[in-house]
């Protein structure tokens, strides 16, 4: 095993070292390397592609911090969100072949769908899915803390969900809306989305070491393994398990095959000579299909949506961006179509925007544009939850604790089982188990328990509810833009 990592390093070194540097980009390592000390990070993994070559790929640190295993252009990391693009492509090749209509409702591909009204069920599209102005928001809630095996089950919740913005007219990021697409794939094809992905993407882009699933990853011998920051220390992490989100960030690869993938979609879908994307699709996904909010300002002044892409202005050019989160990793990966230059960057940072610095570094060298002279450091602490406070004294419950014991439920949700252990109240969720520590009269807060391991902060209020006769019959979750009502089962 030693040996391996020997002979993939020292081809490494051959690679980098064999390789054309171009001029731009001389002393690039350097700036890096600072980044890489200002943001205490662990590894990062860097790829550029222009004019229909790979002029630079090179890893940095490590992806195994304790065993100082390197970073090598061939490690693998998960991308997190820009995984969106690559279900979006799949969609436009089954539209090629007349499988399907972006322009059509997504119930004529799905058997008993609906959303929650009849204006969202008349109006919304494939192409709303895709470009974020279906209005149905992230619905996040439903996705991690009462999760589903199968993704038809998922989808049926929509029927529940209340929008979370206007339909047609608004932009509300929402990893459900690929879900969904995700599902219409399926449904299409007969084949699950894993396999679209593999068959349609990888396999004809020769993306020979991208993967979906984690355990696949881990049986190959150049992986990341997931950092974050508390307290300006390093800690690892554990992985994301996506579940139903997986057509919305499930995709793990290395720069070196990405790179395939940049390649492609500046040369209007085409890779070695065969069309793999369609050229009318890679049109449409890199044209404003939904506008965002944004500063406008004199090099930036374009802010909208694709179909699973960020269209933006960069210093005057047309950019064609999405960074990734998952826990443990960020990435972002740029494409600048009229100067056929792309820039991929996977880092093993949890909620950092280094990724997003060092591609602002190389754009900033390619352009010749002046150097940033103080990029700041942004990196989102990892959760970890103070330890359990008494009650409030001054406003205690209106109600004996036994009284918001019971079980409480939400259609488009699930269940939620409320018991009390040794003088203190739980919520038992399908994936979680959380203490409730008091805030005030009947409102409490989720907090974790030692056996809670994930990395986002789940510290969600949570009100009891009574009837006109005092008694306790409903609780409010505020973990989305409205609060989500459990009724109380009798």
């Amino acid at each position: 095993m030693k040996f391996i990592y020997f002979l993939t390093l020292i081809m490494t070194i051959q690679f980098c070292f064999g390789q054309q540097v171009p001029k731009e980009l001389k002393g690039i390592e350097s700036e890096i390397n600072q980044l890489i000390k200002k943001y205490k990070a662990v590894g990062l993994s860097v790829a550029v592609v222009k004019n229909n070559k790979v002029i630079y790929s090179k890893g940095f640190g490590y992806r195994d911090l304790e065993n100082k295993l390197p970073v090598t252009p061939q490690t693998i990391f998960p991308i997190g969100s820009v995984t969106k693009a690559f279900t979006g492509s799949v969609l436009g090749i089954l539209e090629s072949k007349n499988l399907v209509s972006l322009k059509s409702r997504p119930a004529f591909y799905l058997p008993n769908f609906e959303f929650y009204n009849d204006t969202m069920n008349s109006l919304i599209t494939i192409e709303d899915l895709l470009s974020h102005k279906s209005g149905i928001g992230n619905q996040g809630t439903t996705q991690i803390f009462f999760p589903e095996d199968k993704w038809l089950k998922m989808i049926q919740r929509l029927k529940y969900l209340k929008p979370e913005a206007e339909i047609k007219n608004s932009f509300a990021y929402s990893n459900m809306a690929y879900t969904l697409a995700g599902t219409i794939i399926e449904q299409i094809t007969g084949d699950s989305w894993e396999t679209n992905i593999q068959e349609k993407i990888f396999i004809p882009l020769e993306m020979t070491n991208s993967y979906i699933k984690l355990e696949d990853i881990k049986k190959t011998s150049n992986y990341s393994l997931p950092y974050g920051i508390y307290k300006g220390e390093i800690e690892r992490v554990k992985f994301e398990e996506f579940n139903t989100i997986s057509p919305a960030g499930a995709i793990k690869s290395t720069v070196n095959d990405m790179s395939n993938w940049m390649l492609t979609w500046l040369n209007n879908g085409v890779y070695k000579n065969s069309q793999i994307i369609p050229k009318e699709y890679i049109k449409k996904a890199t044209t404003l299909q939904n506008s965002n909010e944004g500063n406008y300002e004199k090099d930036v002044f374009l802010f909208g949506e694709g179909f699973g892409w960020r269209l933006r202005s960069n210093y005057g050019r047309f950019r064609v961006e999405h960074g990734g989160n998952t826990y443990g990793f960020s990435s972002d990966l740029a494409l600048f179509p009229f100067e056929n230059i792309g820039i991929v960057v996977l880092t093993n940072q949890d909620n950092s925007l280094l990724p997003y610095m060092i591609v602002d570094t190389i754009t900033r060298r390619l352009f010749n544009i002046n150097p940033e002279p103080n990029y700041p450091v942004s990196v989102k602490e990892l959760y970890k939850p103070l330890p359990y406070k008494q009650f409030n004294k001054d406003k205690m419950p209106t109600h004996s604790l036994n009284s918001f014991c019971g079980s409480y439920e939400a259609k488009g949700f699930g269940r939620i089982d409320i018991v009390k252990e040794n003088g203190k109240l739980y919520a038992i969720l399908p994936t979680y188990k959380f203490q409730l520590e008091h805030l005030n009269y009947n409102s409490f807060f989720l907090k974790p328990t030692k056996e809670f391991k994930d990395v986002f902060n789940p510290q969600f209020d949570i009100q009891f509810m009574n009837n006109i006769k005092g008694k306790i019959t409903s609780l409010k979750m505020y973990s989305q833009k409205e609060p989500i009502e459990f009724n109380k089962i009798d």
